[in-house]
Protein backbone atom coordinates (compact mmCIF):
# COMPACT_ATOMS: atom_id res chain seq x y z
CA UNK A 1 0.00 0.00 0.00
CA UNK A 2 1.95 2.91 -1.04
CA UNK A 3 1.89 6.30 0.06
CA UNK A 4 -0.41 9.12 -0.90
CA UNK A 5 0.81 11.28 -3.94
CA UNK A 6 1.93 14.92 -3.53
CA UNK A 7 -0.82 17.15 -4.14
CA UNK A 8 -0.38 18.64 -7.48
CA UNK A 9 1.86 21.70 -8.02
CA UNK A 10 -0.05 25.09 -8.24
CA UNK A 11 -0.95 26.32 -11.83
CA UNK A 12 1.48 29.35 -12.31
CA UNK A 13 1.13 30.45 -15.86
CA UNK A 14 -2.26 31.89 -17.00
CA UNK A 15 -2.85 28.76 -19.50
CA UNK A 16 -2.33 26.48 -17.13
CA UNK A 17 -4.75 28.38 -14.80
CA UNK A 18 -7.31 28.25 -17.13
CA UNK A 19 -6.76 25.04 -17.89
CA UNK A 20 -6.83 23.66 -14.53
CA UNK A 21 -10.28 25.71 -13.94
CA UNK A 22 -11.48 24.04 -17.01
CA UNK A 23 -10.69 20.63 -15.60
CA UNK A 24 -12.14 21.60 -12.63
CA UNK A 25 -14.72 22.35 -14.67
CA UNK A 26 -15.57 19.45 -15.92
CA UNK A 27 -14.75 17.30 -12.90
CA UNK A 28 -17.53 19.51 -11.31
CA UNK A 29 -20.25 18.73 -13.90
CA UNK A 30 -19.40 15.15 -13.96
CA UNK A 31 -19.89 14.89 -10.50
CA UNK A 32 -23.37 16.20 -11.31
CA UNK A 33 -23.40 13.84 -13.96
CA UNK A 34 -23.02 11.14 -11.95
CA UNK A 35 -25.22 11.83 -9.21
CA UNK A 36 -28.28 12.17 -11.61
CA UNK A 37 -27.10 9.42 -14.45
CA UNK A 38 -24.72 6.76 -12.16
CA UNK A 39 -21.05 5.87 -13.43
CA UNK A 40 -22.21 3.35 -16.12
CA UNK A 41 -24.12 6.04 -18.01
CA UNK A 42 -21.60 8.88 -17.56
CA UNK A 43 -20.74 10.75 -21.08
CA UNK A 44 -18.14 13.12 -21.99
CA UNK A 45 -20.27 14.65 -24.41
CA UNK A 46 -23.34 15.30 -22.17
CA UNK A 47 -20.41 16.49 -19.41
CA UNK A 48 -19.42 18.88 -22.64
CA UNK A 49 -23.10 20.53 -23.83
CA UNK A 50 -23.46 21.52 -20.05
CA UNK A 51 -20.27 23.19 -20.40
CA UNK A 52 -21.52 24.94 -23.42
CA UNK A 53 -18.53 23.51 -25.89
CA UNK A 54 -18.35 21.19 -28.68
CA UNK A 55 -17.08 17.64 -27.35
CA UNK A 56 -14.25 18.02 -29.35
CA UNK A 57 -13.48 20.77 -27.21
CA UNK A 58 -13.24 18.83 -23.96
CA UNK A 59 -10.85 16.54 -25.64
CA UNK A 60 -8.29 18.46 -25.18
CA UNK A 61 -8.46 18.53 -21.57
CA UNK A 62 -10.17 14.98 -21.05
CA UNK A 63 -9.70 12.29 -23.15
CA UNK A 64 -12.62 10.13 -23.04
CA UNK A 65 -15.17 8.39 -19.86
CA UNK A 66 -12.58 6.71 -19.17
CA UNK A 67 -10.69 9.21 -18.15
CA UNK A 68 -13.32 11.42 -16.56
CA UNK A 69 -13.97 8.46 -14.20
CA UNK A 70 -10.30 8.71 -13.01
CA UNK A 71 -10.18 12.33 -12.22
CA UNK A 72 -13.60 11.37 -10.52
CA UNK A 73 -12.43 8.54 -8.37
CA UNK A 74 -9.45 10.56 -7.72
CA UNK A 75 -11.56 13.58 -6.90
CA UNK A 76 -13.56 11.68 -4.37
CA UNK A 77 -10.89 9.86 -2.56
CA UNK A 78 -9.33 12.85 -2.18
CA UNK A 79 -12.26 15.00 -0.17
CA UNK A 80 -12.93 11.29 1.40
CA UNK A 81 -9.34 10.99 2.97
CA UNK A 82 -9.18 14.67 3.78
CA UNK A 83 -12.23 14.76 5.78
CA UNK A 84 -10.88 11.42 7.20
CA UNK A 85 -7.91 13.40 8.16
CA UNK A 86 -9.59 15.98 9.48
CA UNK A 87 -11.76 14.59 11.60
CA UNK A 88 -9.08 11.92 13.18
CA UNK A 89 -6.51 15.67 13.87
CA UNK A 90 -9.40 17.00 16.20
CA UNK A 91 -8.92 14.13 18.50
CA UNK A 92 -6.21 14.28 20.68
CA UNK A 93 -3.33 11.62 19.64
CA UNK A 94 -3.48 9.36 22.84
CA UNK A 95 -7.38 9.23 22.51
CA UNK A 96 -6.77 5.90 20.06
CA UNK A 97 -10.16 4.53 20.51
CA UNK A 98 -11.73 8.22 19.65
CA UNK A 99 -9.63 8.86 16.84
CA UNK A 100 -11.00 5.11 15.49
CA UNK A 101 -14.70 6.43 15.69
CA UNK A 102 -13.81 10.12 14.24
CA UNK A 103 -12.48 8.27 11.35
CA UNK A 104 -15.89 5.93 11.52
CA UNK A 105 -18.01 8.46 12.04
CA UNK A 106 -15.91 10.75 8.93
CA UNK A 107 -16.49 7.95 6.39
CA UNK A 108 -19.89 7.15 7.02
CA UNK A 109 -20.87 10.81 7.06
CA UNK A 110 -19.53 11.56 3.83
CA UNK A 111 -21.13 8.17 2.01
CA UNK A 112 -24.16 9.46 3.23
CA UNK A 113 -23.64 13.16 1.79
CA UNK A 114 -22.17 11.30 -1.63
CA UNK A 115 -23.88 7.83 -2.28
CA UNK A 116 -22.70 8.43 -5.79
CA UNK A 117 -19.34 9.03 -5.58
CA UNK A 118 -19.04 6.30 -2.66
CA UNK A 119 -20.80 4.09 -4.90
CA UNK A 120 -18.24 4.66 -7.92
CA UNK A 121 -15.60 4.02 -5.34
CA UNK A 122 -17.37 0.97 -3.97
CA UNK A 123 -19.82 -0.14 -5.24
CA UNK A 124 -20.49 -2.39 -8.68
CA UNK A 125 -17.41 -1.77 -11.13
CA UNK A 126 -18.04 0.69 -14.02
CA UNK A 127 -18.47 -1.99 -17.21
CA UNK A 128 -15.47 -1.62 -19.31
CA UNK A 129 -13.45 0.48 -16.97
CA UNK A 130 -10.03 -0.17 -15.42
CA UNK A 131 -8.90 2.30 -12.72
CA UNK A 132 -5.22 3.52 -13.30
CA UNK A 133 -3.10 1.79 -10.34
CA UNK A 134 -0.56 4.15 -10.81
CA UNK A 135 -2.99 7.13 -10.45
CA UNK A 136 -5.80 5.90 -8.18
CA UNK A 137 -3.72 3.40 -5.46
CA UNK A 138 -2.55 6.33 -4.02
CA UNK A 139 -5.34 8.46 -3.06
CA UNK A 140 -7.48 5.29 -2.74
CA UNK A 141 -5.37 3.53 -0.16
CA UNK A 142 -5.57 7.15 2.46
CA UNK A 143 -8.21 5.67 4.97
CA UNK A 144 -6.45 2.31 5.21
CA UNK A 145 -3.22 3.71 5.95
CA UNK A 146 -4.66 6.39 8.60
CA UNK A 147 -6.66 3.57 9.95
CA UNK A 148 -3.36 1.40 10.18
CA UNK A 149 -1.96 4.42 11.74
CA UNK A 150 -4.22 4.81 14.49
CA UNK A 151 -3.70 0.42 15.22
CA UNK A 152 0.16 1.15 15.29
CA UNK A 153 0.01 3.77 17.29
CA UNK A 154 -1.84 2.40 19.79
CA UNK A 155 0.56 -0.55 19.90
CA UNK A 156 3.46 1.41 20.09
CA UNK A 157 2.08 3.30 23.01
CA UNK A 158 1.28 0.19 24.81
CA UNK A 159 -2.10 0.44 24.57
CA UNK A 160 -2.50 -2.87 22.47
CA UNK A 161 -1.10 -5.72 24.67
CA UNK A 162 -0.60 -9.38 22.95
CA UNK A 163 -1.89 -10.88 25.87
CA UNK A 164 -5.42 -9.23 24.66
CA UNK A 165 -5.75 -11.42 21.62
CA UNK A 166 -7.62 -14.43 21.86
CA UNK A 167 -6.13 -16.84 23.83
CA UNK A 168 -4.13 -19.57 22.55
CA UNK A 169 -6.44 -21.92 22.75
CA UNK A 170 -9.10 -20.56 20.78
CA UNK A 171 -7.28 -17.81 18.61
CA UNK A 172 -6.75 -19.00 15.09
CA UNK A 173 -3.65 -20.34 13.52
CA UNK A 174 -1.90 -17.71 11.10
CA UNK A 175 -1.67 -19.28 7.81
CA UNK A 176 2.09 -19.23 6.19
CA UNK A 177 0.75 -17.22 3.22
CA UNK A 178 -1.09 -14.85 5.13
CA UNK A 179 2.27 -13.99 7.44
CA UNK A 180 3.94 -13.04 4.74
CA UNK A 181 1.28 -10.69 3.15
CA UNK A 182 1.02 -8.93 6.82
CA UNK A 183 4.88 -9.00 6.72
CA UNK A 184 4.97 -7.39 3.58
CA UNK A 185 2.42 -4.40 4.68
CA UNK A 186 4.27 -4.15 8.03
CA UNK A 187 7.28 -3.50 5.94
CA UNK A 188 6.24 -1.16 3.51
CA UNK A 189 4.11 0.63 5.82
CA UNK A 190 7.01 0.70 8.69
CA UNK A 191 4.30 -0.51 11.03
CA UNK A 192 5.66 -2.08 14.44
CA UNK A 193 1.79 -3.91 15.45
CA UNK A 194 1.97 -7.64 15.10
CA UNK A 195 0.23 -9.77 12.64
CA UNK A 196 -2.70 -10.82 15.14
CA UNK A 197 -3.87 -6.94 15.33
CA UNK A 198 -2.92 -6.25 11.33
CA UNK A 199 -4.97 -8.47 10.83
CA UNK A 200 -7.54 -7.75 13.22
CA UNK A 201 -7.26 -4.69 11.25
CA UNK A 202 -8.00 -5.77 8.14
CA UNK A 203 -11.38 -6.93 9.77
CA UNK A 204 -12.10 -4.34 11.44
CA UNK A 205 -11.59 -1.86 7.99
CA UNK A 206 -13.69 -4.22 5.66
CA UNK A 207 -16.38 -4.25 8.61
CA UNK A 208 -16.62 -0.69 8.81
CA UNK A 209 -16.92 -0.52 5.32
CA UNK A 210 -19.43 -3.41 4.94
CA UNK A 211 -21.69 -1.43 7.92
CA UNK A 212 -21.56 2.24 5.87
CA UNK A 213 -22.46 -0.10 2.33
CA UNK A 214 -25.64 -1.62 3.94
CA UNK A 215 -26.58 1.69 4.98
CA UNK A 216 -25.75 3.63 1.70
CA UNK A 217 -27.19 0.93 -0.83
CA UNK A 218 -30.44 0.32 1.57
CA UNK A 219 -29.80 -3.54 2.39
CA UNK A 220 -30.50 -3.45 5.59
CA UNK A 221 -34.19 -3.40 4.14
CA UNK A 222 -37.07 -0.73 4.47
CA UNK A 223 -38.22 0.16 8.61
CA UNK A 224 -35.51 -2.47 9.48
CA UNK A 225 -33.23 -0.21 11.93
CA UNK A 226 -35.20 3.10 12.58
CA UNK A 227 -32.32 4.15 15.00
CA UNK A 228 -29.53 4.22 12.29
CA UNK A 229 -27.38 6.53 14.54
CA UNK A 230 -27.39 4.75 17.21
CA UNK A 231 -26.70 1.05 15.27
CA UNK A 232 -23.73 2.84 13.49
CA UNK A 233 -22.09 4.04 16.86
CA UNK A 234 -22.76 0.34 18.66
CA UNK A 235 -20.88 -1.17 15.39
CA UNK A 236 -17.95 1.40 16.32
CA UNK A 237 -18.03 0.48 20.01
CA UNK A 238 -17.94 -3.26 18.83
CA UNK A 239 -14.89 -2.94 16.14
CA UNK A 240 -12.95 -0.75 18.72
CA UNK A 241 -13.22 -3.30 20.97
CA UNK A 242 -12.34 -6.43 18.63
CA UNK A 243 -9.53 -4.30 17.80
CA UNK A 244 -8.46 -4.19 21.54
CA UNK A 245 -8.41 -0.11 21.01
CA UNK A 246 -11.29 -0.21 24.17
Amino acid sequence: MPAAPSPSPTPRTPRERARAQTVADIVRLGREHLAVHGAAALSLRAVARDLGVVSSAVYRYVQNRDELLTLLLIDAYGELGDEVDAAVGRVVEADFAGRFQALGRAVRGWAIREPARYALLFGSPVPGYRAPAERTTGPGTRVIHALMAIFDGAWRAGVLRAEAAAPAAVAPVMPAPLARDLKAIREELGLAVPDDFLARGALVWTSLFGAVSFEVFGQYGEGTFAARDELFEHHLRVLAGMAGLE
